[in-house]
């Protein structure tokens, strides 16, 4: 028996989805305590709002 796919219908783009999310890591890496979570977040956040800029 073969597994199906679970189709998802995106209702906003992908650039509006990277911006939102980066901005949703900013503002949690403001309210951690200093340590590699910390440090991590504005990078990732930084790479959404690369790859958002990129795709346009």
């Amino acid at each position: 028996m073969k597994k199906r796919r679970r189709r998802y219908k995106q209702t906003q783009s992908l650039e509006a989805r990277l911006e939102h999310e980066a901005k949703s890591l900013r503002e949690e890496a403001k309210v951690l305590p200093p340590g590699a979570r910390r440090e991590a977040l504005p990078r990732k956040a930084r790479q959404h709002e690369i790859t958002a800029n990129m795709t346009e």
